[in-house]
């Protein structure tokens, strides 16, 4: 089956669905069109990921991918959850109409609050990531900016598309982001990440034709309007692939990476803590669970036990 052929099946299916929840389901029209968008950002991840696979290809892996991908958007755990609730009735719909043999998604699981541990880049694989941008062509000091931010700040992807000029203050090295329960914090941004923006304000972005009530965003598309949470996300897999990364990364991996590097390098953990915004302390310290090797030479060097053993030229 073609590429074609595979998307007018979708297509088909879709219209189908559509009309099955309109008759027989009567839901209202903004409902109707919820399930709807929902069902082509999966589509739309889908075809960004692999390709759009035949429908009857799909497995529990593509559910459990889409729900990693729903998460790195910083996406609500609740807005998850009704999103793989449409999916569970598209599938059953399918199943329903004998179209598929099985459901992909009867296995899956709702997220959940955990606490595991985060995909971290080394600093080597940013500077290839970061290598890895062609300058020279549109959006290039943009996509830059938009790392340099990312890795610079740890910011949510969320907080990079709503960050706005009126955000940069001004000869400070600061920046004010706007976090989760449109809390505020201040966040230093190194050297290299403020050049970056500076370039990409003073250049591209300057003569770029930007859409009535955009103005104060800066990290615009093509178009003029403020990027989306779905670009930044291709922006980064695309510049991975490019700098030869083989791990999955999202935007949250830079967020991870900074905190981690930030621990690892020795900073006091409630200052990441406010640097992320996070509201509590004990999610801050998952990163001291990330690097064995620098948690066990912290143990050698500062305890007071293993400093006495040193003394003694006692070896474990």
């Amino acid at each position: 089956m073609t590429m074609g052929n595979k998307s007018n099946s979708w297509n088909n299916y879709i219209v189908d669905y559509q009309s099955f929840l309109f008759a027989e389901k009567s839901l209202s029209k903004s409902t109707l069109e919820a399930y709807m968008h929902d069902l082509n950002l999966f589509i739309r991840f889908l075809t960004m990921e692999d390709g759009l696979p035949d429908v009857n290809s799909l497995t529990h892996k593509h559910l459990v991918r889409f729900l990693k991908f729903l998460n790195d958007l910083d996406m609500a755990e609740t807005s998850q959850a009704r999103i793989i609730s449409g999916l569970r009735s598209f599938f059953s719909f399918l199943l329903l109409d004998d179209l598929i043999d099985e459901s992909p998604a009867e296995l899956i699981e709702l997220p959940k609050n955990s606490r595991r541990l985060p995909d971290v880049l080394q600093p080597e694989e940013i500077e290839r990531i970061l290598a890895a941008i062609d300058l020279s062509k549109p959006n290039g000091h943009r996509d830059k900016a938009i790392i340099e931010t990312l890795y610079g700040g740890g910011l949510r992807v969320s907080e990079l598309v709503g960050l706005k000029i009126s955000n940069l203050v001004e000869n400070s090295g600061l920046i004010n982001v706007i976090g989760k329960g449109n809390k505020q914090r201040l966040v230093p941004l190194g050297d290299e990440a403020f050049s970056a923006l500076q370039l990409y304000l003073d250049g591209e972005r300057s003569v770029s034709k930007i859409v009535h009530g955009n103005e104060d965003y800066i990290f615009l598309n093509h178009l003029g309007s403020v990027l989306s949470r779905i670009s930044v996300f291709t922006i980064v897999k695309k510049l991975a692939v490019a700098a030869g990364i083989r791990k999955r990364i999202s935007p949250h991996t830079f967020r991870h990476s900074f905190a981690t590097h930030l621990v690892e390098g020795g900073a006091d953990l409630r200052a990441v803590q406010i640097m992320l915004g996070h509201s509590s302390i004990s999610t801050t310290e998952i990163y001291t669970h990330l690097d064995t090797d620098f948690l066990r030479s912290t143990i050698l060097l500062y305890h007071p036990l293993n400093k006495r053993h040193r003394n003694q030229n006692v070896k474990f």
